[in-house]
């Protein structure tokens, strides 16, 4: 697939960066190189939960493209809704974490094979996924929404698609959703490892749609991807917090401690007005 280099510098510009670094080991190692590396120090009162991890350091892998929920800004600093929840609760909570920014299936393998304690990613928890991973209470509530170029004029629904190719990322909501209407309503799906790729088919026109989280591509539209949502949002799964199975239940329990409290003193929802614009 040929690329445009007008259409790449636009996907860097939004900060969808597609660089994916090396591994680090759980236990509080420090970041690979390139890997940002957060921690936070406990600064409020913790719950019981919380003394369970007080002082402990633990490796938290994540996406490296998910805007606004994890990415990389035009400072190169890894920010977004996952990023400032985790820290929020990690000082509510008394614990220190090194973030490793290595992409959505790197990042769920890391934590199944032991080299993360846990992920971040905007993960969406499904019945499937909970018999390999632990997950904390839903932090996120989302959903999926079909998107198109913003010149394109044929596609207004699924029906438009009968016979064409649409975009998918890789492990996604996303991809569920298109492979459990694919049959219905006649097109075939190209997978992609991240979502600026996956953005830049559809614009070159080698797909013609495809279909995202609709706070991702909402949040891309609204910083100059030229795409546009034809859709309504179909109601998706909640995202958690996860461990391995059976692996690091005081920090699970941390989390979800954690999240309460910033819930209830408005900092959840102070990062959520900070990044998805009403």
């Amino acid at each position: 697939m040929k690329t445009s280099k007008k259409i790449v510098a636009l996907i860097c510009a939004l900060a969808l960066a597609a660089f994916m670094p090396m591994l680090a080991g759980c236990g509080g190692g420090s970041s690979s190189s390139g890997n940002e590396s957060t921690s936070g120090t406990g600064s409020t009162e913790t719950t019981d939960a919380g003394k369970a991890t007080d002082g402990k350091v633990y490796v938290i892998a994540t996406d490296t493209t998910f805007a606004p929920f994890e990415f990389t800004d035009a400072s190169g600093n890894l920010v977004g809704i996952d990023i400032e929840i985790l820290d929020a609760i990690a000082k509510d909570q008394g614990f220190e974490y090194t973030i490793n920014s290595v992409g959505f299936d790197a990042a769920l393998q890391a934590v199944t094979s032991g080299q993360a304690d846990g992920v971040i990613a905007g993960m969406s928890i499904t019945d499937a996924r909970k018999e390999i991973f632990d997950f904390s209470a839903p932090y996120f509530d989302s959903g999926v929404v079909m998107g198109i170029a913003a010149s394109n004029q044929d596609i207004k629904g699924y029906e438009d698609l009968a016979g064409k190719k649409v975009a998918v990322k890789m492990g996604t909501e996303g991809q569920a959703f298109a492979e459990g209407i694919m049959a219905e309503y006649g097109f075939e799906t190209v997978a992609f490892e991240d979502s600026a790729m996956m953005y830049e088919d559809v614009m070159a026109g080698n797909t013609v749609a495809l279909f995202e989280d609709y706070p991702v591509l909402g949040y891309a539209i609204s910083q100059g991807v030229e795409l546009k949502m034809v859709t309504d949002m179909e109601r998706g799964s909640s995202y958690g917090f996860a461990v391995a199975k059976g692996m690091n239940p005081e920090l699970l329990a941390a989390f979800d401690a954690g999240l309460v409290n910033i819930k209830a003193d408005g900092t959840y929802q102070e990062i959520l007005d900070k990044y998805i614009k009403k």
